[in-house]
């Protein structure tokens, strides 16, 4: 996909990493459309970018997140690819994280994103992406992390599915799955404390490397042992 130009929706821009998509997206030449739960937030990010269009969503309703799609689709005469940067965690042994906690994540991890995919493959055309941030932990979940950890899995399985389904359509998939990176998430649990962790990697060389793999119709981002991102094919 050449990203000059590109019709981009970035569902949730109001965060670090998805402002500093957006940023990307817009330094490359790319036309973004800006979908965040916070209407003051999300006012903020846009005034960086006038006239870009902008929608409120809900992770916990779904058909909110589907709107934004139509909205982006209608504001922009099409998308060429619609991106989630959005997520929540939680900490603690798996079990003294309650059943509401671990639903929570199952809905802003999983379910959300889900559904702003699910409405995307309905108006993309061939040559699109859909891209999701899921994170090392999808595929190596980690202790007092197991409900965090099984919802990003969740939306990995999912995607990686729906890669096979949607080739027929011309439509790809990227799983970007960076591992810790310093943008403060860890510290906005909805429950428990992070335990110790690494020093966190650059927000904005993971996010180039994504633009970079959105381009080179990539559709795995990892980090290296180095801290390094990598992009690539699956294996099936």
């Amino acid at each position: 996909m050449d990203i000059n130009g590109a019709r981009v929706l970035v569902a949730g821009a109001t965060g670090v990493l998805g402002d500093a998509l957006t940023t990307e997206l817009v330094r490359r030449g790319a036309r973004p459309a800006l979908a965040g739960r916070s209407p003051s937030r999300l006012a903020q990010v846009a005034h960086a970018h006038p006239e870009v269009p902008t929608a409120v969503f809900d992770a916990y309703d779904l058909t909110s997140c589907a709107r934004a799609v139509h909205g982006a689709t209608v504001a922009l005469g099409g998308l060429d690819a619609v991106v989630t940067v959005f997520g929540t965690v939680a900490f603690g042994p798996a079990q003294a994280v309650g059943d509401e906690v671990a639903e929570h994540l199952v809905a802003v991890n999983y379910l959300a994103p889900a559904a702003f995919f699910r409405a995307a493959l309905g108006v993309l055309a061939p040559g699109s992406v859909i891209a999701a941030v899921t994170g090392a932990v999808a595929e190596r979940p980690q202790p007092r992390m197991a409900d965090y950890s099984a919802s990003k899995a969740a939306l990995s399985a999912w995607l990686d599915a729906v890669r096979r389904e949607a080739r027929q359509a011309g439509i790809r998939v990227l799983d970007i799955r960076p591992g810790h990176l310093n943008t403060g998430f860890a510290d906005r649990a909805v429950a428990g404390r992070a335990p110790p962790l690494p020093a966190g990697g650059d927000p904005h060389q993971v996010v180039e490397a994504a633009v970079d793999a959105l381009e080179a119709d990539a559709e795995l981002l990892r980090t290296a042992a180095d801290g390094t991102p990598v992009a690539g094919r699956r294996t099936r």
